[in-house]
């Protein structure tokens, strides 16, 4: 193995370690193959704890059978010398970075392997032992190591494998997902990856509310999100502990497949804003620049594009022009009930409207999006500054900008800020550009 590591002939060496280990009598083959799948693919590094319980699942059971979990030392008896132990932090890698190329690039050497891993993680969170468990824990207990990685991961092995074949596991544990554990751990991970201040949820209670449903379409998967649909009555405009509904979750994580689902639903009410902020899920499609489903939320009739968050008071089209989206300023300017003068409430500082930040940011396409909009105010100042997108785009040189605002005739070149008491012309006649003043005395 050492000649291995130092990169003489890896993948020939590699091909005869896998054809000895192929070769292992009784089940020493399974459990060394199946263990370099694991963590080959598992979406982090694995606790020797936790590959000691995946490996022993067995498919089709109802509870964990302890006699069936080998011991680490086989595991890495049967590996041949491919699988390590870290040991400052007790978890299992493969022996060298090449192995993880050598096997990515002979992916018939595993059948299936994020489907087979959802499988045993599906089997594991619908153990009996499991199900007992209070769903206002924090983690869960040494005794059943292999509950954390399932509950965070096996939505992703599902996405990533054939969802059909374990639709059946999947759906028993969102069947009453809000009274597992399970639901609370997948929560936990998301707002550690937030790094979110404020939890979703009380640590000493369930996430309340946070259904199948809501998890399914949190975690993206739209063949299960429709199954659910199908197998019994749900109330779609459910909201969770923190007030957001299925739809909501979907337009979050940016899932256009399940907000596709989810809309063909008459029922849905898709103006239902957060109890955390005021978001509905328009807003947080816009805020996170997903065109497909800013597109798909607009084709509804009933959807109001003009809601503002209650925390900032940033509506969707404000957020789109921030953050130079050109595509979704256009879909939501088709729109005849939009507004495009709502500005930001978040500070006296601010108070901006989508022009001022397209004429701030110098951004031509947005700046020429709005103005065709006759209802478009081109002379709204800013709550800070009093200054006006003509005064922003002079003061930041923006020529095309300026010269779009200058060919609206109802653009007033001569507004003079609050804060410095300048007008555009004043600006660009500090700062000497020519180009700017020329647009501005014509």
């Amino acid at each position: 193995m050492s000649e291995m590591t130092k990169g003489n002939h890896l993948g020939d060496a590699y091909a005869t370690t896998l054809d000895r280990m192929k070769a292992q009598n009784g089940g020493r083959s399974r459990l060394g193959m199946e263990a370099l799948m694991w963590v080959s693919n598992s979406e982090r590094p694995l606790q020797t704890s936790e590959l000691c319980h995946a490996l022993g699942v067995k498919k089709g059971s109802t509870d964990l059978d302890h006699e069936n979990i080998p011991e680490i030392r086989a595991i890495l008896g049967c590996s041949l010398g491919l699988i390590t132990v870290e040991g400052s932090t007790s978890t299992v890698r493969l022996v060298h970075f090449t192995l993880q190329e050598y096997l990515s690039d002979n992916p018939s050497l595993f059948q299936s392997p994020h489907s087979m891993i959802a499988e045993i993680c599906l089997t594991y969170l619908n153990f009996r032992c499991v199900r007992e468990l209070a769903s206002t824990l924090c983690s869960a207990p040494p005794t059943l190591p292999l509950v954390e990685y399932a509950s965070s991961y096996w939505g992703k092995h599902m996405g990533r494998g054939k969802a059909s074949s374990v639709t059946p596991l999947a759906l028993e544990l969102l069947i009453g997902f809000e009274e597992h554990i399970s639901s609370r751990l997948l929560l936990l991970q998301y707002e550690e990856n937030r790094y979110r201040w404020e939890p979703h949820f009380d640590k000493n209670s369930s996430p309340n509310g946070f259904t199948g449903l809501h998890g399914a379409a949190f975690l993206g998967l739209g063949e299960i999100v429709a199954a659910l649909l199908a197998k019994k009555e749900w109330d779609i405009n459910a909201v969770d502990a923190i007030g957001r509904t299925s739809l909501a979750w979907a337009a979050t994580e940016s899932h256009e497949d399940v907000v596709k689902v989810l809309l063909q639903r008459k029922d849905v009410n898709p103006n239902v804003a957060d109890a955390e902020y005021g978001r509905t899920p328009l807003w947080l499609a816009a805020e996170r620049s997903h065109e497909g489903i800013v597109k798909l939320l607009l084709e509804r009739e009933d959807i109001d594009p003009n809601t503002a968050d209650t925390a900032y008071g940033r509506a969707p089209l404000w957020w789109a022009a921030l953050h130079r989206h050109e595509g979704i300023v256009k879909l939501l300017l088709e729109r005849e009930d939009i507004n495009p003068n709502t500005a930001d409430t978040s500070t006296p500082r601010y108070g901006r409207t989508p022009l001022l930040w397209a004429a701030k940011g110098g951004h031509e396409g947005i700046a020429k999006l709005l103005l065709e909009r006759e209802d478009t105010n081109p002379n709204t100042a800013d709550t800070g500054y009093g200054r006006t997108p003509l005064g922003w785009a002079a003061e930041g040189r923006h020529v095309g900008v300026a010269k779009l605002l200058l060919e609206r005739e109802d653009t007033n070149p001569n507004t003079a800020d609050t804060g410095h008491g300048r007008t555009p012309l004043g600006w660009v006649a500090e700062d000497g550009h020519e180009e700017v003043a020329k647009l501005l005395l014509e």
